[in-house]
């Protein structure tokens, strides 16, 4: 498929301007101004919230916005309290639903959930946009609006590309270098998405500790189900950036973690240890077996030769 470029989401960049506050973007002159105002204002209608459904895709992007989660509850009702006071000043941004009469919401659910919650109508801006479309829209109005985690930027990079668009595309939509893009594509990359929903966000967490897990997967030195065992045992209670933490720091436990030590001890006195590095053998001269460790002192040279020599013979691979 071909990579798609800046270009191609001028649509779905000047439905994300237009659906903001007038008074937090620079006036810019010009008929096309003048127009997409004008377009804005007829698509912005005052719609009965029991007509808004929830959107989400069901597909492999879905995650974006599972780590993406709205603010905590306090600030929803702040968010209700300001509405209450001052009316809704910026719309939602909707999409026509299958069923008529019917939309489904692809930004500003919170100020959706407060209207709701007052009884009133929710101002919307109201679009004909594709999945593909509404996915980016909401990704750009997040991206515009919150200031992401790293993770989560990560997480938006990789959904813009798998919908087809290039690496220029998702450096100027997340305001990126390229070092910084590279680094968000290895953790997309390596890190699964069930880990990353279950670890969430971490609004407090940079680039070190997501690559270090990044690279413990690259490396095959943790797997996706050896991570979930270890989150399933993890506090329920631990914030996202804790859960992160707890994370790494038991895989860099466990990779550190010396290799065990096989030990046998076939008779009395005489112990073999096998490791990863190195096979041991310790007799001892005193005791029940004492006669036994001075014989094997003295031949022990001679059977490692002869027990080598018979290694040889049988491990020599046969001439063509």
């Amino acid at each position: 498929m071909a990579r798609k470029s800046l270009g191609d989401m001028s649509g779905i960049a000047s439905t994300i301007a237009r659906s903001g506050p007038a008074k937090d973007r620079p006036a810019r002159s010009g008929a096309p101004a003048l127009g997409a105002l004008q377009g804005s204002l007829s698509a912005i209608r005052e719609i009965d919230p029991a007509l808004v459904d929830d959107w989400g895709p069901t597909d492999r992007l879905d995650p974006l916005t599972a780590v993406s989660t709205p603010e905590e509850e306090d600030g929803l009702e702040g968010l209700r309290a300001s509405i209450a006071e001052g009316g809704q000043q910026v719309p939602i941004l909707v999409r026509r639903a299958p069923t008529d009469g019917r939309f489904q919401v692809i930004y500003g659910r919170r100020r959706l959930q407060a209207c709701r919650e007052l009884g009133i109508k929710v101002r919307a801006n109201v679009q004909d946009l594709s999945d593909d479309a509404a996915l980016l829209a909401k990704g750009l109005e997040n991206a515009a609006r919150r200031n992401l985690s790293f993770y989560e930027r990560a997480r938006f990079a990789a959904v813009i590309q798998r919908l087809g668009y290039d690496n220029t595309t998702a450096r100027k939509v997340l305001g990126l270098t390229r070092s910084y893009l590279s680094h968000l594509q290895k953790i997309a990359t390596y890190i699964p998405d069930s880990i990353g929903d279950r670890i969430g966000a971490a609004p407090k967490s940079g680039r070190p500790k997501w690559m270090a897990l990044a690279e413990a997967f690259q490396h095959e030195k943790v797997t996706e189900e050896r991570l979930h065992a270890i989150l399933d045992r993890a506090d329920p209670e631990l914030t996202s950036d804790e859960r992160l933490n707890h994370v790494v720091r038991e895989v860099s436990r466990r990779v550190a973690r010396p290799a065990q030590t096989l030990e046998i001890q076939p008779m009395e006195g005489v112990t073999i240890r096998s490791g990863r590095g190195s096979v041991t053998l310790s007799v001892a001269k005193t005791g029940e077996n004492a006669a036994f460790g001075t014989w094997l002192d003295e031949n022990l040279a001679r059977i490692v030769e002869e027990s080598f020599e018979v290694f040889t013979t049988v491990n020599t691979p046969e001439e063509n």
